[in-house]
């Protein structure tokens, strides 16, 4: 069966560190031993402490890590999803 995606607005977000939109952060060494993803190109961010941390938004899946140049996607009913900057406009189109 082929659908389409039902039309809702959403939010769209170019990620900027303070800016509140990620959930949380985890230990870039954590991160790069616990997962199965791409380092590479995540933002990484020095704590207070001088740790390096990666933010994250959090789903139903669990965690996505925001890398660099991401906008933070956050639709109506609060859901939020990460795309990147290759994607963003070929999947949202602002509303005017």
């Amino acid at each position: 069966m082929k659908c389409s995606r039902v039309g809702l607005i959403a939010d769209v977000h170019k990620y900027e560190l303070g800016k509140g939109l990620e959930d949380g952060f985890e230990n870039f060494s954590d991160v790069v031993t616990k997962g199965w993803i791409v380092t590479d190109f995540l933002i990484k961010v020095k704590n207070e402490a001088g740790i390096i941390q990666c933010p994250y938004i959090t789903h139903r899946r669990g965690r996505t890590f925001i890398g660099e140049n991401d906008y933070v996607i956050i639709d109506s009913d609060g859901t939020k999803h990460v795309c990147g900057a290759d994607k963003i406009f070929d999947r949202y189109q602002p509303v005017k």
